[in-house]
């Protein structure tokens, strides 16, 4: 994974704990600075030993954690030079949705070494989304959820998440709430 990752859960850490609580993660990972550069690609086993170790030290469930750090990222990489990839994907839910794997794809380019997930929309009934997410990595699917939760307030929707595991994806569903007559 990109160094980008590491840096939003560096960021997410220190919005909601101090620099003592960033010291002891940093010590429960063996990691170093130089695992925080953003363009730098790194093996998923360096995330996965900062994630455990932001675990470990917060003692928040895993799942829990990895759903935060979905909604997190979302506002993270609007804040970054990646806002105009977002906003150039779509100004509503369903079509950025729709336009998420050309995002990644432009991604790709400035990135060669991503191994990006696939997200397809396979229906649409009324305000339900039904999203299919593919990838090469498994245990992601909180973070997915929190992901699309992230979407859902970045764009002033009200909803629920879930997902189902499948033999070859996972099948999330967006169940958007009507918005109340003013």
């Amino acid at each position: 994974m990109y160094g980008m990752i590491h840096q939003a859960a560096r960021q997410m850490v220190h919005a909601v704990a101090d620099d003592a609580t960033w010291s002891k993660i940093l010590t429960t990972s063996g990691l170093q600075e130089e695992h925080f550069i953003s363009a730098q690609t790194y093996d998923d086993e360096v995330t996965l030993t900062l994630i455990g170790a932001i675990q470990s030290v917060t003692e928040i469930p895993l799942d829990e954690l990895l759903s935060a750090f979905g909604r997190y990222w979302i506002e993270f990489a609007a804040s970054t030079s990646y806002s105009s990839v977002l906003e150039m994907a779509g100004n509503d839910l369903e079509t950025l949705l729709e336009n998420l794997d050309r995002m990644h794809t432009s991604i790709k380019s400035t990135m060669p070494d991503a191994d990006m997930p696939s997200f397809y929309v396979s229906r649409v009934e009324g305000r339900d989304l039904y999203i299919e997410y593919r990838s090469s990595r498994t245990g992601l699917e909180a973070f997915v959820k929190g992901l699309l939760e992230g979407l859902l307030d970045r764009f002033g929707d009200t909803g629920e998440v879930s997902f189902v595991r499948r033999a070859d994806h996972v099948e999330f569903t967006v169940r958007r709430e009507v918005a109340e007559a003013a």
